[in-house]
């Protein structure tokens, strides 16, 4: 969305209101479909070194909110008959943000489990809460709510060999320093403005710059008009696409989750497709593969992919920033099961030729349908039972699944004396019916992913065994008829 660019005002004496902001298209929608069973959250975790000093660490993040002023808001109170949602700006955080819970067995564990399952309220400033787990004994890695979503430990036995000579690791538990662990109302803000909001806090607590490295260049193309942009071989957006087929669901309702550290992917010199390319090909090789095993049919499928333009630097607009696009991949794309070096070259092409174009669209965030159901006609109760209504009605349009490459973090994270961060996950909300979204980032060389899934579709064994085709199909992207990266 386009947030405020100029600081909130609060009120100057008792007569006056604190100053509020209609609900944008994104967040009124979100707005409408929450659900009790499955929080539309945001999970940040980062993995640090050492232990920050907590009395420095809540002045830090507290004057960090001051600086993003437009991260220090609430849902306001109306009337049932508004026609709109507003956030209503604070000078000051309504309650203690960060918190430092004492250390106990699967202290990390528990921590993201209470992010699946409990969003920090929308009526209190801000929607957000930053836990600093310490450092605990190593442990069996597990995912929330599971036995069996740890590392190698859980490899599925009729996963393909990855043949990567790289182990992945799902860590539980950092075995010294701490986590910092940021849970997210989705409703109000989205991952990279948080961390916007983290790497200011880390310069004013540990006094060193943190100013956003330089992004990859890129030809520019943003601005283009929708009519001149050509989307290739895809296939039809009218046909529903494949769903995830159900594993073994679990009987609790929510959100699991299991992340994963690899290698970035390599690319062969020259390549003219992107490292967001092949963690693309790779969720739908993935989901593909799944599927067969399933006895899916073959159908087309859609990923929807975020597209961030917002600068990173400290005027960067808090709130939910992304646009969404839909990547498209027809049912013959996909349908083989020996995927060669050549297939997997021509894939990476017609990807990479999608992704530049989807790119390049102009368009609201949402589309313009979103954009017209939240227009301020109506009362917001009746806006809400129709967008619930659509939502159930559009189910079988819905995409596939949804990856968000955050990419490279542009920011250090060093907090002084406790270090810089060596490890960033997000994850990124998983209600059905798309079930699944895979969320990455990269640190320190390092590629970090997060499978979240929806419990009523499937378990934690599930989670794990796609964990282990992702990364085989992975490594299989940096192997193309172009050659073999040295």
């Amino acid at each position: 969305m386009t947030a405020l660019d100029h600081p909130a005002r609060h009120a100057d004496g008792p007569e006056r209101l604190p100053e509020r902001v209609p609900f944008p298209v994104v967040d009124e929608v979100s707005r409408h479909c929450l659900q009790e069973e499955e929080p539309e959250t945001v999970h940040i975790e980062v993995h640090l070194p050492g232990t920050p000093d907590p009395a420095r660490l809540k002045a830090a993040f507290t004057e960090a909110l001051r600086r993003h002023p437009r991260i220090l808001m609430r849902e306001a109170r109306g009337p049932w008959y508004r026609r709109r949602y507003e956030w209503e700006l604070t000078a000051e955080p309504d309650v203690e943000v960060v918190t430092f819970p004492a250390p106990e067995r699967d202290a990390l564990k528990k921590a993201r489990t209470r992010s699946l399952s409990e969003a920090p309220p929308l009526s209190v400033s801000p929607p957000i809460r930053l836990e600093v787990i310490a450092s605990e004994p190593a442990a069996k890695a597990v995912a929330p709510g599971g036995d069996n979503g740890s590392g190698s430990e859980a490899s599925t036995p009729d996963a393909p060999d990855n043949g990567s000579g790289s182990e992945a690791s799902t860590p539980d538990a950092p075995d010294s320093g701490s986590v910092l662990f940021l849970t997210i109302n989705h409703t109000a803000l989205d991952g990279p403005a948080c961390l916007r909001v983290l790497a200011t806090a880390a310069e004013l607590y540990g006094g060193q710059d943190n100013s956003p490295a330089a992004p990859p260049l890129r030809t520019a193309s943003s601005g283009a008009p929708e009519s001149a942009v050509d989307v290739g071989d895809a296939p039809s957006g009218w046909a529903p696409p494949a769903r995830v087929s159900r594993g073994t669901p679990e009987p609790s309702p929510g959100n699991g989750m299991l992340v994963s550290e690899l290698p970035v992917p390599r690319r062969p010199k020259g390549a003219p497709f992107t490292v967001n390319d092949q963690l693309m090909v790779a969720t739908a090789l993935m989901i593909a593969h799944w599927n067969r095993e399933h006895g899916a049919r073959p159908k087309p499928f859609r990923i929807t992919m975020p597209v961030d333009d917002r600068p990173r630097s400290m005027e960067m607009p808090i709130g939910n920033g992304t646009r969404l696009v839909e990547v498209p991949f027809s049912a013959a794309e996909l349908t083989s099961e020996a995927w060669g070096p050549e297939d997997i070259g021509a894939l990476l092409r017609r990807t990479a030729e999608r992704t530049r174009a989807l790119k390049a669209l102009s368009r609201p965030q949402l589309g313009r349908g979103a954009a017209l159901l939240t227009s301020p006609v109506l009362p917001v109760v009746l806006r809400a039972a129709v967008t619930r209504g659509l939502r159930r009605a559009a189910a079988p349009w819905t995409s596939t699944t949804l990856l968000s490459n955050i990419g490279r973090v542009p920011y250090s994270l060093d907090f002084g004396d406790a270090g810089r961060a060596h490890a960033v996950w997000f994850s990124a909300p998983a209600r059905l019916p798309r079930g699944l979204t895979v969320t990455t980032a990269s640190t320190a060389g390092r590629l970090h992913v997060a499978f979240r899934w929806s419990k009523s579709l499937l378990s934690s064994g599930d989670g794990a065994h796609l964990r282990d085709l992702f990364e085989h199909y992975l490594h299989a992207t940096e192997h193309t008829e172009e050659g073999t990266t040295p």
